[in-house]
């Protein structure tokens, strides 16, 4: 018996998430469900998939995730079970909900569920709601012990689950780092980036320097201004801007006690482009 942990863009207002966590306790009642997060805004799947790499390094090899946020729902787009490197599953669309996985974990094995035997009973006319038919009866399966990896489905080739664009950081003239901003800390509205503290580090910054730090996209300026680099949101005043390294080892900004993004009507995706520059 391994945790069954859900994710979706569902939220909490009406029963869906009630009815996928019926749906798994249908197939086993001891089973352990947790919630990831159900606040994933409507048919975001890059921010499904950050979410997930957020977080899927800190459960124990064999916990199960089902993450469901799914646009194509109906559509001819896969159903997968995927195999992490660190030996997690995520049962989910791919519709590129597996991006940073694949790209920052690794996918050991794939999938395509068969939903002639994995597919909530009486159900098989239903076509617009596969989180509670096909992925939550599916997780809850595999989670339970009642089916083994190898038989969700057929294998398919890692190399073949879908993607979204990314864009690798840089160093731009030996000064400048650049990045994208990849996701926001949605309650404290920081800023974070795909800047990783071993390109930070070729900038040569000790805490305390000052950067400059110039947020646009798509050629519009949003932010540009000096603030300083520091190890905690505790070094700087109640109000002051910051630069830091975040929880997933990666450069953010940030207002202290106050939402960085709200002030600056900072956005996220491959658009949004960060320069970060040593104040000599």
């Amino acid at each position: 018996m391994k945790p069954l942990i859900f994710q979706s863009d569902f939220g909490l207002a009406d029963g869906a998430v009630s009815a996928m966590h019926g749906v798994a306790f249908s197939v086993c009642p001891d089973l352990n469900i947790q919630d990831l997060t159900h606040e994933i805004p409507q048919y975001d799947i890059w921010e499904a998939s950050y979410r997930l790499t957020q977080t899927i390094r800190y459960w124990m090899e064999g916990t199960v995730f089902v993450s469901v946020v799914d646009p194509g729902v109906g559509s001819d787009r896969r159903s997968v079970v995927a195999k992490t490197m660190n030996g997690v599953y995520i049962v989910t669309p791919d519709n590129g909900t597996l991006t940073h996985i694949k790209q920052f974990v690794g996918i050991t094995e794939l999938r395509e569920i068969d939903e002639r035997v994995n597919r909530l009973p009486g159900t098989a006319e239903d076509y617009t709601f596969h989180g509670r038919d096909v992925y939550a009866y599916t997780g809850a399966r595999l989670a339970s012990g009642l089916i083994t990896f190898e038989e969700v489905g057929p294998s398919l080739d890692p190399q073949t689950a879908l993607e979204l664009p990314t864009y690798p950081c840089w160093i731009d003239g030996g000064d400048t780092a650049v990045g994208t901003i990849d996701v926001l800390d949605v309650r404290f509205g920081n800023v974070w980036t795909n800047i990783r503290r071993s390109v930070v580090r070729e900038l040569n910054l000790s805490y305390g320097d000052r950067v400059e730090v110039e947020i646009s996209c798509e050629g519009r300026l949003y932010y540009k201004h000096e603030l300083v680099y520091t190890r905690s949101f505790s070094q700087v005043s109640v109000g002051e801007p910051l630069a830091y390294i975040n929880s997933l080892d990666c450069l953010a900004v940030a207002i202290n006690q106050g939402s960085f993004a709200k002030a600056y009507n900072i956005g996220t995706g491959n658009n949004w482009l960060m320069r970060v520059r040593k104040i000599r």
